[in-house]
C-alpha cells in the first residue's frame, strides 16, 4: 500500500469536495453600529468581515467574500441616512434578488436575508417595521427567507420582549432570533456568555435549499452539532457502501475497492468541518490507521477471501464476514476522524500536535478504541 499516494488522493478529494460546494449568498441589512460585522465574524469561520472593506456592488451595498470560502455576504449600507436612502437600499436589494433568480444559477441567487436590530435600544423604530413590511411584500414573488436577528441581546428578558413586539406586527418573516455574538463583560465579576448563534444556524439549515446544506456546514463555526451530524451521515453512507463492497463474491478485491469509498468519506468530513489539513497531518492519520487496522483485521480478511473462493455457500459465508468487516472498519475510521476534527474545532489539539510521535500514537489509540467499541 502506497501511503503517499493514499494521502495525495485524500488531499485531492478534499479540494475537489470543497470546489464543488455551491456558493451561499446572504444579504444583511441594518443600521450602522448594530453589530453586523461582529455577527458575521462570530457565525462564519476565518473572520470573514475582516478580510477587507469588500467590493462595492451598488451605491449602498458591498460584497464580502474570501478566496476558498463558498460564501458571499451582501452588506447594505446607508440605511439610517434618511427616507430616500432607505428606499434606495430596498430597491437595490430587490434588484439583487431578482437578478439572482433570473440567472437560474444557485450560486448567484440570494438565499437568505438577515435584518439586524440592536436589542440594546429601548424600542424599535416604526420606520424600520414599515421598511421590513414593504420588503416582505416585494418578496412575495421570490420568497427569499427573511430572518430578523436581534443583535447584542445582553438581557435575555429584554430581547424576548422585543421579539414579542416584532412578532405582534405579523411580518412575513421566518423568525425573530435574539443573539449575543460574543461574551459580554458586565464587570470584572460577571460575564454574559454568548448565545443564539447555533439557533440561527439551525434555522438557516431549515430554510435553505438542500443543495446548500453542505456549504452551510463548511462555512459556519457556530454549531459544532451540525458539523457532527453531517459527518455522521457521511460515515453511515460510507459504511453501507463498504458493506456492499465487502459482501461482493470477488476474492481479495475488497481493499482496493474500499479505499475510494473511505477517501470520499474523509473528504466529506473535512469539508463539513472547514479545515485545510496539511499533507503531513493526513500522512500521520493514514499511517496510524493502516498500522492498527492491519494488525487487527489481517486474519479475518484472509479467512474471508479464502471462503469466497469456495463455490456456493463459501462465497455467501465469505461475503458475510467481509461485509461486516468492511463496514466495521469504515465506521471506526470515520468516527475516529470525526473525533480528531472535533478536538481541533474545540482547540484541544492543533495540527502540529498530530505530526509528532505522541500525536501519531494518539491517533492509533483513538482508532483502536473506536474499533474495539464497534466490535463489542
Amino acid at each position: 500500500m502506497d501511503i503517499n499516494q493514499l494521502v495525495d488522493d485524500c488531499i485531492n478529494a478534499v479540494h475537489e469536495r470543497i470546489r464543488n460546494l455551491n456558493t451561499l449568498n446572504v444579504a444583511i441589512v441594518g443600521k450602522t453600529g448594530v453589530g453586523k460585522s461582529t455577527l458575521v465574524n462570530s457565525v462564519f469561520r476565518e473572520n470573514l468581515a475582516e478580510t477587507g472593506v469588500g467590493k462595492p456592488v451598488t451605491q449602498h451595498m458591498r460584497k464580502i467574500s474570501k478566496k476558498g470560502m463558498p460564501i458571499q455576504i451582501y452588506d447594505t449600507k446607508g440605511f439610517e441616512l434618511g427616507k430616500n436612502a432607505q428606499e434606495e437600499v430596498k430597491e437595490e436589494l430587490r434588484k439583487l434578488i431578482a437578478d439572482g433568480v433570473k440567472s437560474n444559477d444557485v450560486n448567484q441567487a440570494i438565499h437568505c436575508i438577515w435584518y439586524c436590530i440592536n436589542a440594546v435600544s429601548n424600542r424599535i423604530e416604526p420606520e424600520e417595521i414599515e421598511w421590513i413590511r414593504k420588503l416582505t411584500e416585494d418578496n412575495q414573488v421570490y420568497q427569499v427567507p427573511i430572518i430578523i436577528v436581534l443583535t447584542q441581546s445582553i438581557s435575555k428578558r429584554h430581547a424576548q420582549e422585543m421579539k414579542k413586539v416584532i412578532e405582534n406586527e405579523n411580518l412575513d418573516v421566518v423568525n425573530v432570533i435574539p443573539v449575543l455574538a460574543q461574551d459580554y463583560e458586565i464587570d470584572e465579576d460577571y460575564m454574559v456568555k454568548s448565545y443564539g448563534l447555533d439557533t440561527l444556524i439551525a434555522l438557516m439549515e431549515e430554510v435553505l435549499p438542500e443543495e446548500l446544506e453542505d456549504t452551510l456546514s463548511n462555512v459556519q463555526k457556530a454549531s459544532l452539532e451540525m458539523k457532527i451530524k453531517k459527518s455522521q451521515a457521511a460515515v453511515a453512507t460510507a459504511a453501507a457502501t463498504a458493506a456492499g463492497i465487502g459482501a461482493a463474491p470477488i476474492p481479495f478485491a475488497d481493499a482496493a475497492v474500499l479505499i475510494p469509498t473511505e477517501i470520499t468519506m474523509i473528504a466529506s468530513i473535512t469539508a463539513f468541518f472547514g479545515f485545510e489539513l496539511s499533507k503531513s497531518v493526513l500522512t500521520s492519520l493514514v499511517s496510524s490507521v493502516v498500522g492498527t487496522a492491519g494488525a487487527t483485521f489481517l486474519g479475518r480478511t484472509v479467512v474471508s477471501n479464502l471462503c469466497k473462493m469456495i463455490p456456493g455457500i463459501g462465497s455467501v459465508a465469505g461475503g458475510a464476514i467481509s461485509g461486516a468487516t468492511a463496514s466495521l472498519m469504515t465506521t471506526a475510521l470515520g468516527e475516529a476522524y470525526i473525533a480528531v476534527m472535533v478536538a481541533m474545532f474545540k482547540g484541544e489539539i492543533k495540527e502540529k500536535d498530530l505530526q509528532t510521535e505522541t500525536g501519531r500514537k494518539k491517533l492509533a489509540e483513538l482508532f483502536k478504541e473506536k474499533l474495539q467499541g464497534k466490535k463489542r
